[in-house]
């Protein structure tokens, strides 16, 4: 039984969430965050709040001192285009952050189970065959990408070597209630957003790319299983990874098209040239993560999209005129 939990970035869209399932099963929740896109209203109330940086000496102190059961890491810089501009920076962030958690956890008299965020559909890259498995060839098209799988092969050293149990999430497209429609946000996040704001949906090339698109709380559902599920034995850097999706591919405009009919909008729909470097198909086997974790999404797209949307309409509803 998972009875103490520490979340990097629980402040944000997915982590909240993650809080959120386990602050129901009655766990202590102690939060590190430092609200460089995470926001405080996302927190409940219940949660120990530590504003920290993933790499910042007493966020290790913390872990090494605070006898959690697990790790959850959520934290990362997650701007793509920022990793391409500043590699530097990603990597000091997603590596090294990563590693500074590693080895707090390595050394905590609890040795805390580490679960990592990572990435599904930036890690496969461009030349694969959808749907990809855990075994699939890695070959990222960015330095987020490059990261998040440097991230991945020090955790399956910390495992193979220290011992320290550690568990990868591969996360497909992760949407719901939360998601920023600023900045390198979801396109669901901004199509929501461009609704309720009367303005058209921009599609970036044909609209024919799809993605495998999840609901948040589908994923914090899987972060908790990861944190509490007996894991298989650790031999190579995908042995404790799952795809965490759907295992079904939906294009940009039966997106566009679902969350219109739910938000009972006849939104324009404009196209923009096809963005550089951006992949055709990306979809996710999800067998693994129903083997070896027991879980499977529960919601469908449709439901998915009418509560994200039902979220942003209310709280859109709640700003001042």
């Amino acid at each position: 039984m998972i009875r103490s939990v520490l979340v990097t970035g629980g402040a944000g869209f997915i982590g909240s969430h993650v809080v959120d399932h386990f602050l129901s099963q009655g766990a202590r929740v102690a939060v590190v965050d430092n609200l460089v896109t995470g926001r405080r209203a996302n927190l409940a109330p219940e949660a120990e709040f530590h504003e920290l940086d993933v790499r910042a000496p007493e966020t290790a102190a913390l872990i090494r001192d605070g006898e959690f059961d697990a790790v959850l890491h959520l934290a990362a810089q997650i701007d793509v285009r920022k990793s391409v501009a500043d590699p530097m920076y990603d990597a000091g962030v997603n590596v090294l952050g990563t590693i500074n958690l590693l080895e707090a956890a390595r050394s905590s008299a609890r040795s805390p189970r580490f679960v990592f965020a990572s990435t599904g559909g930036a890690l496969y890259g461009e030349f694969v065959t959808p749907p990809s498995d855990e075994l699939t060839p890695k070959d990222p098209e960015s330095a987020y990408g490059v990261a998040k799988l440097a991230a991945e092969y020090y955790m399956a050293y910390f495992a193979r070597v220290q011992g320290l149990e550690t568990v990868a999430l591969r996360f497909g497209n992760v949407y719901g209630p939360r998601q920023d429609p600023h900045g390198e946000a979801g396109v669901v996040a901004i199509f929501c957003d461009r609704i309720l704001t009367s303005r058209p949906l921009t599609i970036f090339g044909d609209g024919t790319q799809t993605r495998d698109y999840v609901y948040v709380g589908d994923v914090a559902r899987a972060a908790v299983a990861a944190a509490s599920r007996e894991l298989p034995p650790m031999r190579q850097v995908d042995s404790r990874a799952f795809n965490i999706g759907t295992g079904v591919g939906t294009s940009v405009l039966t997106l566009a098209d679902t969350l219109r009919s739910v938000a009972g909008s006849e939104a324009v729909i404009e196209h923009a040239p096809k963005r550089a470097g951006e992949l055709q198909a990306s979809v996710l086997d999800i067998g693994k993560a129903a083997r070896d974790l027991s879980w499977r999404p529960q919601v469908s797209l449709r439901e998915g999209l009418a509560e994200t949307f039902a979220w942003f309409a209310a709280r859109r509803a709640a700003q001042p005129a």
